[in-house]
């Protein structure tokens, strides 16, 4: 496992390690930059650093000199109908110039409406004209960014009628018509399978592996619904669940390493837990590390 001390002034801008990092969270500045224990990198949300100045570009500078550093979207709202918003696009174009992180990406989701902000992360309806849309949207935000993006499978909690496609098979299309990557939520697989009745191991055997540049994950919350079947809730709220663990090492065995976070952003507790959930992750980057150095990578 690893545990070097970090180095001084490292400069971090094309890559992120074959590691596990962690979300970065303020309060965790001082316990992270004290630890012997070196995290492989950090990740924000992009839309907590778009303001001018303050504090916290203050502490995320100070984490930037000594982490890569990677930014993670909730705002763009790719799968809306009425566009994107060009105001909010500039000011993720100025933090990415500002921190020039290792990975930028974003979800398939839409939050947005005419002039209205929703607060959750909505699913779209796989299909053609989704896929025209979505497609659009990325070519106009890699062409501003002047990047690739990653784009981060959802979780879902029902299907649309009007999907004429898997989500496997959509995702897939949208990084062949656009060339951005793909980020792998692990959890949200479990959550998305639990809620509509797939198979989990199913739906990786079908995801394009081989386009993934990231892997999050996090913890869920269980609950029923109205016909009290068992439902899942992407909570980021407590540790990875063993379901999600046996999930993540199968992915691995696949692809070998790649860059690991660790999302937790509700109820967030001492920064030692969070760590030992990043170390728990390392385990099995090791244990596959082999497969990373014969140039072994399976889709």
């Amino acid at each position: 496992m690893h545990a070097a001390k970090k180095p001084e002034n490292a400069n971090y801008a094309n890559s992120l390690p074959l590691r596990a990092g962690a979300g970065f969270k303020t309060q965790h500045a001082a316990a992270i930059l004290d630890d012997d224990y070196a995290i492989g990198f950090l990740e924000v949300h992009a839309e907590n650093y778009m303001g001018a100045g303050g504090h916290p570009h203050r502490i995320l500078s100070r984490m930037r000199e000594q982490f890569p550093l990677s930014l993670h979207g909730v705002g763009l709202s790719i799968g809306s109908e009425t566009g994107l918003d060009p105001v909010h696009l500039a000011r993720l174009k100025a933090v990415i110039d500002r921190y020039e992180p290792a990975q930028v990406s974003e979800h398939l989701a839409w939050s947005t409406h005419d002039t209205h902000y929703f607060n959750d992360l909505l699913p779209v309806p796989y299909n053609e004209a989704t896929l025209s849309l979505v497609t659009a949207h990325i070519h106009e935000v890699q062409e501003t960014l002047e990047r690739r993006i990653l784009l981060e499978n959802p979780s879902t909690y029902a299907a649309f009628e009007q999907s004429t496609m898997s989500e496997t098979d959509f995702i897939r299309e949208i990084a062949r018509r656009t060339g951005c990557g793909l980020l792998l939520d692990v959890n949200n697989v479990l959550v998305s399978s639990v809620n509509n009745r797939f198979r989990p191991l199913s739906y990786l055997a079908d995801f394009p592996l081989d386009l993934v540049e990231e892997i999050h994950l996090a913890g869920h919350a269980e609950d029923v619904d109205d016909d009290g079947a068992r439902l899942l809730i992407d909570a980021h709220d407590r540790p990875v669940a063993d379901a999600v663990w046996s999930l993540y090492d199968t992915v691995i065995m696949r692809t070998g390493p790649l860059p690991t976070l660790i999302e937790w952003d509700n109820d967030v507790p001492e920064w030692p837990i969070l760590r030992r959930e990043a170390q728990l992750a390392e385990v099995i980057l090791d244990k596959y590390a082999a497969r990373q150095m014969l140039g072994v990578r399976h889709g």
